[in-house]
């Protein structure tokens, strides 16, 4: 195309109401005067309780354990995006922008049979281009897409980020700007720590880290497709201009000596886990086999000659302990857990960051029940009852700047 593509995705509480909507639309009108075309990736409508809301439709048959399949699931809660996409499609002409409306399906998400979590496997973008070539914008139903045999699946909670950076990446977009609540991402959780301050640049690398140890600003997937991609990705607010966080390969280019200077780049947290402590000298196998049956997801693990310890979602504790016991295993746990992260590329190879991070924690009398680190990441498991000072701790230690 002669233009550039910029891709928009707008989550539910961007989308809420009228007000929210027209903000929206504004953001939509200012890439256009900026001479691009615009893919808008939406979700549906609001929150819990709102109408349309992907949870207010899983209530009308249950919850979160409905009776029927998980493939007639996926065709209720798929319908919010639709109503959604042609909502916000509608407020576009009105104010006289060139919009058209797509499914998921129509714009070539293609997906597994994985219902409630299916995966993208291709994107076959042909239609999509060709409306591009008469429309100005092209509103997207994010969440969603067409199984092989020609049904929908949705992509599991999180998914409209997904489907925005994967159709970035089909179409070789100049960026996809995720519009959020916030003004970007935060050197920690605002609710922690009250002086966190948004970061003007973040890596892949830090961003999926963050993601995957408990910031929920954006889907680790869909930090990965692009990552994959090298396709650049904002993080912005809805009800700002401010340009927000960049995510890209390196902030080496924007941050300078910073990497060196500040080796971590931000510090987040994950409550609601459970520490399973299980005494055996040669069956590690046999644990991690028992848990992969059951679907229970296995984090911070640590194998010593006599034990190995691990932590699983509190929910699924006493489920995890039974099967343990039953198979012949002493268990021993620690309910009310949480997971604290210090992230950033600029610790690698950096000595001193783990004697810091204990150090500032044996100040505030904060017990480090577990441990484990990578090269951009080192994690502590304290109790939940510990976390806030844990948080604040952290960020004292390593991001003063922000206090």
């Amino acid at each position: 195309m002669d233009k550039k593509i910029i891709v928009q995705k707008f989550g539910g509480s961007s989308l809420q109401n009228d007000e929210r909507r027209g903000q929206c639309a504004e953001h939509v009108a200012a890439a256009l005067r900026d001479g691009a075309k615009v893919v808008v990736v939406v979700s549906a409508m609001g929150r819990s309780g709102d109408p349309y809301a992907t949870d207010t439709l899983l209530s009308l048959i249950g919850g979160e354990a409905p009776v029927v399949s998980s493939k007639d699931r996926d065709l209720l809660v798929s319908c919010g995006e639709s109503i959604s996409a042609v909502v916000f499609t509608s407020l576009l002409q009105s104010r006289g922008i060139h919009a058209a409306a797509m499914t998921g399906a129509e714009a070539g998400f293609r997906t597994t049979d994985t219902y409630g979590d299916a995966r993208i496997i291709s994107m076959e973008t042909g239609a999509l281009e060709e409306a591009l070539k008469e429309q100005d914008v092209i509103v997207v139903t994010g969440f969603q897409g067409m199984t092989p045999k020609g049904t929908t699946a949705t992509l599991g909670r999180g998914g409209s980020d997904t489907s925005a950076a994967a159709v970035g990446a089909a179409l070789n977009a100049a960026r996809v700007d995720i519009f959020t609540d916030v003004p970007g991402i935060m050197t920690a959780d605002p609710r922690m720590v009250e002086h966190a301050a948004p970061l003007e640049v973040i890596t892949y690398h830090e961003v999926s880290n963050m993601a995957h140890q408990g910031a929920k600003v954006i889907h680790p997937r869909a930090v990965e497709v692009a990552m994959q991609a090298e396709i650049p990705l904002r993080i912005r607010s809805t009800w700002e201009d401010h340009p927000g966080t960049l995510i890209t390969t390196s902030t080496s280019q924007v941050r300078g000596r910073d990497l060196v200077e500040r080796p971590v780049t931000a510090v987040t947290h994950m409550t609601g886990l459970s520490q399973l402590k299980i005494y055996t000298n040669d069956g590690a196998a046999e644990v991690f086999r028992l848990m992969a049956e059951m679907g229970i997801s296995v984090d911070f693990i640590s194998i010593h000659p006599d034990f190995l310890s691990f932590t699983v979602p509190e929910s699924r504790r006493a489920e995890a302990e039974g099967s343990l016991q039953k198979a012949g295993f002493e268990v021993g746990w620690t309910d009310k857990c949480a997971k604290v992260a210090a992230v950033g590329a600029g610790m690698t190879g950096l000595p001193g960051i783990a004697s810091a991070i204990v150090n500032a924690l044996h100040e505030k009398n904060i017990p480090i029940l577990q441990s484990a680190d990578s090269h951009t990441t080192i994690w502590v498991l304290v109790r939940d009852e510990h976390v806030r000072a844990a948080v604040q701790a952290l960020h004292n230690a390593f991001l003063p700047q922000h206090n």
